[in-house]
């Protein structure tokens, strides 16, 4: 049993149960998850491309089953842990975004392969080709494999267009390997908050993208599978038709550094912030700023502190104030929030945040109706 189970599990269904968590606290507000995960699926539909959702994000099998549910194809995984992690829980249907290249890895990417339906991992070098298709031949079990090509972050994924041919080439003449598609992934233009810039920005990389896939056509190569895009990047991707299938991920929880994205041209937001963090005050003795318990152990930093959802009045700020404590600053004149009471907080940056948690604390409302488990959590390797 958890520890959020030990200390929560008896507040299930209690009317206003939420106030009496222990903090901080992840918390997923279920009706908003849900509304967020049927917008994607209603988009993707009215679009006529495929979801596989990142579960880079939330690392949850529970989460997962509803995307799925909901219509996605399977999920993407950004590492084997979590792939494995997944499978153990059940998803059948699961694509590796990142290469998996040392023996010690590829023997385990081949053991999965064997006890899940359908899995994919990309390859962006001839040597990992080479590995992979000897591990798959001595397993009995041809691995799929998706081409990645590099978008311009040179992070990862093949980096011209007729690198890109002669990988594919190369996957093709090996009959333990499936080749399935190509990915690309613009990971950084997801987060441009102008929506001009953000399309013509990626207009530019679909055109660059465009060459690949016309080299692969002209040489009797053309991908069955074209893998990518993201939250940010979504609605462009579909508008441009050239993905077969979107790989978002933060949508289902909408930190603050995509929430203040236009990602639809619409100049407001998309989708709702269903994750959160309660905090409490536990410190009240300056004037004009209180001391709430989530400090920088509570949530990813690199995107800044957090804002506030609720709890204070309209205006007030956030400081980090260490490793247990964020100062809540009301605006001058404005009274912050009392000793003991409740502040919620949305995480800067959803995807490492939810790695420093356990479970999620699923809310209806203001009542606890369940606990999930980050079934991936920590599986980085």
């Amino acid at each position: 049993m958890s520890e959020a189970e030990k200390l929560h599990r008896h507040l299930i269904g209690q009317q206003g149960s939420r106030r009496s968590l222990n903090t901080p606290a992840l918390v997923l507000d279920l009706e908003m998850l849900d509304r967020n995960i049927a917008e994607m699926a209603a988009f993707a539909k009215a679009h006529k491309v495929n979801l596989r959702p990142h579960s880079k994000t939330h690392k949850s099998a529970d989460i997962a089953r509803r995307q799925i549910a909901a219509g996605a194809l399977g999920v993407c995984c950004a590492k084997l842990g979590e792939a494995e992690a997944l499978g153990e829980a059940g998803i059948e249907s699961l694509h590796i975004t990142s290469p998996v290249v040392t023996p010690q890895a590829i023997d385990r990417l081949v053991a999965l392969n064997a006890k899940v339906k359908d899995l994919m991992v990309v390859v962006d070098h001839p040597a990992n080709v080479e590995a992979l298709a000897t591990a798959a031949a001595k397993a009995g079990k041809p691995l799929t494999v998706i081409v990645d090509i590099d978008p311009g972050l040179h992070r990862t994924g093949v980096a011209t267009p007729d690198g890109v041919v002669e990988l594919v080439k190369k996957v093709v003449g090996l009959k333990s390997l499936k080749y399935a598609g190509v990915q690309f992934y613009c990971g950084r233009h997801q987060h441009i908050v102008d929506f001009k810039q953000r399309t013509a920005e990626i207009e530019e990389r679909t055109e660059y993208l465009k060459v690949s896939l016309g080299k692969l056509e002209a040489a009797g190569l053309k991908p069955g599978i074209i893998t990518g895009s993201g939250t940010g990047t979504h609605y462009i991707d579909a508008k441009l038709g050239v993905f077969t299938e979107l790989q978002v991920g933060s949508y289902v929880f909408m930190d603050h550094d995509y929430n203040v994205c236009d990602l639809r041209g619409l100049d407001k937001p998309t989708f709702e912030q269903a994750l959160q963090i309660d905090a409490r005050v536990v410190s009240a003795n300056t004037a004009g700023m209180v001391t709430v318990d989530a400090g920088l152990k509570a949530m990813a930093t690199e995107k800044g502190p957090p804002m506030i959802l609720q709890g204070a009045v309209e205006g007030s700020t956030t400081r980090f104030m260490g490793d247990e404590h964020l100062a809540v600053i009301a605006p001058e004149g404005k009274a912050p929030p009392g000793h003991g009471e409740q502040v919620i907080l949305t995480p800067p940056h959803c995807d490492p945040t939810v790695n420093l948690y356990e479970s999620y604390h699923v809310v209806k409302g203001d009542t606890l109706v369940d606990i999930w488990p980050v079934t991936a959590r920590g599986r980085s390797r």
